[in-house]
């Protein structure tokens, strides 16, 4: 599928909501609660669509601040939203037919409101208020008198930067599949007149891994949505750009629609004999990317099923990709040495692992031949008649 990528430039104060990528039901959900010291003011429930949000309903608030709103739940996947007064707005995600409860203030409320419901929204204004002491930190660089242009530069790349690393490594890589993770990806401030943006790929090709994590995710638990390919679209043409931009360094011209990129993110670990093997090699096979724990019960009983697909199918261009996260590796190197497949161990921070919401194994994926996941362990019903639709 084809689609213009939307990186929600918006400003500071309307930084893009989150979204949920737990499924929904047919249904209503509702959002209610209280927002004072803003009687007569005019309350918007509005939708985070990929355009931008949009107004679905609104209330004058009386002097207690009590409102209500309840709305109609997506069937085809999740969907987010926001309330706001003016520039002050509360995000919050919907994944079922639920009640949503907020309390706060105006005109405090987008720094100090509490909000019940929805398995994620604590953990989204957890990272609203970081965003918000981020924006400050900026600012305060911004003002400062003895710093010239290119040390405020400088100043506000470095703390964006620590910022990035707190959020991958706490937050997005730990649940990928979280509402939260994708409300991370599009956090920005403003930086004197301009937007920026905390995750862009466009402007460090590194912020191309967060957000394939979450498109990844996102595939696994809807797949074909449009959220899940703008995402595989802002990551795609962002190494596009990067492998154009690296040519005219070195005096060549690419034709941008020539240019091919794997559609998964790249899993780069040593097999059971020190070889460094990278998944998106495989390109040309459709690979079985299995994580699996050597050390589990029903191990053996596995491995002999994944041989005899391996032994079946091998011929016809099936791969097998595995990553075990046994912690012991002298344990791991002496149950894998006779296999025939590629067999490769993620360390003790199960960092590759988390990316593909490998928490509850065996996990499994299929990817195609043109290196671009398939089915995911929520798609798979018959691992064998499902390998077979791809060879």
């Amino acid at each position: 599928m084809k689609m213009k990528m939307k990186m929600g430039v918006l400003p500071a104060a309307a930084v893009v909501a989150a979204l949920c990528l737990s499924a929904c039901s047919n249904g209503k959900f509702k959002i209610e609660g209280t927002i004072t010291e803003a009687a007569d003011s005019m309350l918007y429930l509005e939708n985070m669509a990929l355009d931008g949000p949009q107004k679905i309903d609104s209330v004058k608030l009386t002097a207690d601040g009590a409102f209500s709103f309840s709305k109609e739940v997506p069937s085809d996947a999740p969907d987010f939203y926001r309330l706001r007064i003016a520039q002050q707005i509360i995000n919050f995600a919907v994944d079922s037919t639920e009640t949503i409860s907020v309390k706060a203030a105006y005109p405090t409320m987008a720094s100090d409101y509490t909000i019940e419901g929805g398995k994620s929204n604590a953990t989204i204004r957890e990272l609203a208020l970081k965003q918000i002491q981020l924006q400050a930190l900026a600012r305060k660089i911004l003002d400062a008198p003895d710093l010239n242009a290119t040390a405020v530069g400088d100043s506000i790349l470095a703390v964006v930067g620590a910022y990035k690393k707190d959020v991958m490594n706490h937050y997005i890589y730990k649940a990928p599949g979280d509402a939260s993770s994708y409300f991370a990806l599009f956090q920005g401030i403003v930086v004197g007149k301009s937007y920026m943006m905390v995750f862009d790929p466009r402007r460090d090709i590194d912020d191309v891994k967060p957000f394939s994590a979450v498109a990844t995710s996102w595939d696994t638990y809807h797949p074909q949505s449009l959220r899940g390919e703008n995402l595989h679209n802002i990551a795609l043409e962002a190494m596009k750009t990067k492998r154009i931009v690296q040519a005219e360094k070195d005096g060549l011209t690419i034709d941008a629609d020539k240019i091919t990129v794997a559609e998964i993110i790249d899993i780069v670990l040593p097999d059971n004999k020190g070889v460094t093997r990278r998944l998106t090699d495989l390109k040309g096979k459709v690979v079985l990317l299995d994580f699996h724990l050597f050390g589990a019960e029903g191990s053996m009983q596995r491995i002999i099923a994944l041989r005899e697909l391996y032994t079946k199918y091998h011929d016809r261009g099936l791969e097998i990709y595995q990553v075990s996260l046994d912690d012991d590796e002298h344990f791991w190197k002496t149950q894998t040495a006779a296999l025939p497949w590629i067999s490769v161990r993620d360390d003790g921070s199960h960092t590759q692992s988390y990316l593909f919401q490998a928490q509850n194994l065996p996990v499994d994926y299929i990817i195609s031949r043109d290196n671009r996941v398939e089915l995911g362990p929520q798609q798979i019903k018959n691992l064998e008649t499902d390998i077979v639709k791809y060879l």
